[in-house]
């Protein structure tokens, strides 16, 4: 299989901190692969070494077969889309957050691609008009992933989304990712605590003090 992202022997240091060391891991192309690990041991950073939140301090990260340097950084972001833990919403309603991908591409916005979007994780179409600050956890969530994904990145970086989530808004994430996965064919990499997560994981890494380790 493909390989689409690579690291090796990537570091990450904060002073005399080395918050990341040694991280060797080898992403193939529509890989489901799931991160965990104890709290402060370098999970988030990982990732936003991976999405060129910030930047690695030595080692090697590869995107399609090219080092994370050679891109223009909002391009690269395009193909290497982050979700953080906490969904950031901004304007006033529902619309001004899903226009924004269109905007940014100087594009309007598809009424139908992003009603189906909705649609797709149990939310209507009236939700456009909704004022961010009336949405309940579960719509944010939604509503946020939907953001990242209308025009599809190759990597979907998911940093805690389900935590505090009740099951049914879990099922529902779950069953779009998986959809995102294997009918559109994007790479998902999933940090999580969740013991029901972490046994349904396809592929799962664990990160501990800064080091990555495969369970047997």
């Amino acid at each position: 299989m493909t390989t689409l992202m690579r690291l090796h022997h990537v570091n990450y240091q904060v002073g005399d901190k080395l918050i990341l060391n040694d991280i060797n891991l080898t992403v193939p192309a529509q890989a489901q692969l799931t991160v965990t690990g104890p709290s402060g041991g370098g999970k988030s950073t990982l990732l936003r070494v991976m999405a060129g939140m910030i930047s690695k301090t030595s080692g090697d990260l590869q995107f399609e077969g090219q080092p994370i340097e050679s891109y223009e950084p909002t391009a690269y972001r395009r193909q290497v889309s982050y979700c953080f833990q906490q969904p950031t919403l901004f304007g006033q309603t529902v619309a001004d957050n899903l226009a924004f991908p269109y905007q940014i591409r100087k594009l309007p916005m598809d009424q139908r691609h992003v009603e189906a979007a909705l649609e797709y994780v149990g939310l209507s179409a009236n939700l456009l008009t909704e004022a961010i600050d009336d949405l309940s956890g579960g719509e944010r969530q939604r509503v946020a992933l939907i953001r990242n994904i209308l025009f599809l990145p190759k990597i979907l970086l998911l940093d805690e989304v389900t935590a505090g989530l009740d099951a049914d808004n879990k099922a529902i994430i779950h069953r779009w990712l998986t959809h995102l996965n294997r009918d559109r064919q994007v790479t998902t990499i999933m940090i999580t605590h969740d013991a029901e997560e972490i046994q349904a994981a396809q592929q799962l890494v664990r990160v501990t003090d800064g080091q990555l380790e495969v369970p047997a």
